[in-house]
């Protein structure tokens, strides 16, 4: 009998022991490197990662500290991918069409010309196949991929000269990454990757004629209203979508509660930067127009049929390119073709309105 309590005793206590072992475990304290894309302060894309780091900081009691890197600081703006797989850094904030280079499938994940908007985009990647699909790609790079935020619907560039009709987009020398790149390069233009530190020189010494970069909030901080004269209305990316980028092994090193935290924060992340790009897109596009004197120009309709047919034609090219393509360009038609059907009356609603 004795020998039995003492079995018991002894079961609970090492029981004891583990509980509090574990809970000792769960105290402890992960830094954590996170490089960027765009310049430390930029608006918007960094300033909203700085609160993002604070309130992990906050709500892990001091837990899980990040340290930003600017562009540059740590790695160049277009390695952030390749930081966060090889372990530089634990954490990355990017765009997905930045490393197509590396991983070519990714570039639909950023946006896609004539595509889906931003809430669309948001709940396709959430609650639709896309964080799953992008995941899949990622497993290969040990990197896990999270929503990181939205610049919503992007205005269609800088142009030092205006665009009357679909010659006069051979030659042009514009930056413009991604899907809507190609689209351009189709159409004779010859698109250039460029960071956005390096636009605005670019810009200014001709080495391009025209350039987009984000909206009127981030491009009135670089002040390209300085080095162009027209600023055209966006079709290409009708919601651009950035990502936060995990290390998959330092990921699973934390302990569950502050995995759940660094999940739950991307989302609240996104709704964040959703939010202060439209109310700083308003008030920025107003001072540009009454205070710059910028002009702001449409695409011819000529223009923009060629872009939608270009745009159709690349999409297909993509899909083309490889099984887990196929599968993804298919899930992000489908998820579009479904919101077009159930919000018909959108753009109706959109003339409808007034002040």
């Amino acid at each position: 009998m004795k020998r039995r309590q003492l079995l018991k005793a002894g079961g609970a206590g090492a029981l004891a022991l583990g509980a509090i072992q574990a809970a000792h475990a769960d105290e402890r304290t992960f830094h954590w490197k996170l490089v960027m894309s765009w310049p430390k302060k930029f608006p918007g894309l960094a300033t909203t990662m700085e609160w993002f780091c604070e309130e992990i900081a906050k709500a892990s009691n001091g837990r899980l500290r990040i340290t930003i890197y600017g562009a540059g600081e740590l790695v160049p703006p277009f390695e952030v991918f390749n930081a966060v797989s090889e372990g530089t850094a634990e954490m990355g904030h990017g765009a997905a069409y930045y490393w197509k280079g590396k991983i070519p499938e990714a570039e639909l994940f950023t946006s896609v010309p004539f595509g889906m908007m931003t809430e669309e985009m948001t709940s396709w990647m959430i609650d639709g196949d896309g964080l799953a699909l992008l995941g899949e790609l990622y497993k290969p790079f040990g990197v896990l991929p999270f929503l990181g935020g939205n610049t919503t619907a992007q205005m269609g560039g800088w142009f030092n000269r205006e665009i009357e009709s679909p010659d006069d987009l051979k030659g042009l020398k514009i930056r413009m990454p991604g899907i809507a790149g190609e689209v351009y390069r189709m159409a004779g233009a010859t698109p250039v990757a460029l960071p956005g530190g390096e636009i605005f020189t670019a810009m200014q010494s001709g080495v391009i004629d025209a350039t987009d970069w984000v909206g009127p909030w981030n491009d009135q901080a670089f002040g390209l209203y300085k080095v162009a004269r027209y600023y055209y209305n966006g079709w290409q990316e009708p919601g651009a979508l950035a990502e936060l980028s995990v290390n998959e092994k330092a990921f699973l090193r934390l302990p569950e509660d502050l995995q759940v935290l660094v999940k739950n924060m991307s989302l609240a992340l996104n709704q964040k930067m959703i939010s202060a790009f439209h109310l700083n897109n308003a008030r920025a596009y107003r001072n540009l127009i009454e205070k710059q004197q910028v002009q702001v120009r449409d695409f011819p309709e000529r223009v923009i049929k060629l872009f939608r047919e270009n745009s159709e034609r690349y999409l297909k090219k993509y899909a083309a390119q490889s099984a887990i393509a196929e599968r993804i360009a298919a899930s992000y038609r489908t998820f579009l073709q479904q919101q077009i059907a159930v919000f018909a009356n959108r753009d109706k609603i959109t003339r409808y309105r007034s002040i």
